[in-house]
């Protein structure tokens, strides 16, 4: 006789384990062994896990100065000198990096959400980049006798979309997120004095 199937909580269990199976991260590709899951026909690059990426930004948010106090304007002042100047730069610079770093990344965010092309552009690539990594897990991709590696299917991914990019303008999205950080921060990191604790650290400092 053919196995019943099952019944009640025996097949709510059974769904459950399904799932499961189905959005297990376990086997995904290429740090597991394979599988059938959704998560698993997702690629990340080598050494590079989501777990990763949180918890580098867990210690960049942990690591964040208060904001309050970051741009409390009673603390700013114009340098002395020139070394003063470069003191300021350095020293802001490794106190405030977490800072920084998400200044950079929200000027990221707003040049891609004010620009309608670009995201066009980025969205063109990453649906390039997914349906040619898709047809690699199918079968291997093969050009000029040489099996296209990860970095190759990003390559024609950006290839492919090179068109939508430039038609977006993003090389001059690039230069001004690069120009407005280094406005920013170099502006910050110059005009925000140092506080006491950070003095003597300068100085205490083999010359």
């Amino acid at each position: 006789m053919p196995a019943e199937a099952p019944k009640g909580e025996n097949c709510l269990v059974d769904m459950d384990s399904k799932a499961g199976d189905l959005f297990s991260a376990e086997a995904a590709h290429p740090t597991g062994t394979g599988g059938s899951g959704i998560l698993a026909k997702l690629w990340l690059p080598k050494g590079f896990s989501a777990s990763m990426a949180k918890e580098w930004f867990d210690r960049r948010r942990v690591s964040i100065r208060p904001w309050a106090s970051f741009v409390d304007q009673r603390k700013f002042s114009k340098p002395r000198n020139f070394g003063d100047l470069c003191q300021r730069v350095v020293k802001n610079v490794e106190i405030y990096n977490s800072n920084y770093t998400f200044i950079f990344l929200g000027l990221i965010l707003y040049c891609i959400i004010s620009s309608p092309m670009l995201l066009i552009a980025l969205a063109v690539f990453a649906g390039a980049f997914y349906i040619i990594h898709l047809k690699s897990l199918e079968s291997k991709l093969v050009v000029l006798g040489k099996e296209l590696t990860v970095p190759h299917q990003m390559s024609l991914a950006g290839a492919v979309s090179l068109p939508v990019f430039w038609l977006a303008g993003a090389g001059a999205a690039v230069f001004w997120v690069l120009g407005a950080t280094l406005f920013v921060i170099g502006s910050h990191a110059g005009f925000r004095e140092l506080e006491g604790s950070d003095m003597e650290e300068l100085l205490m400092e083999p010359v």
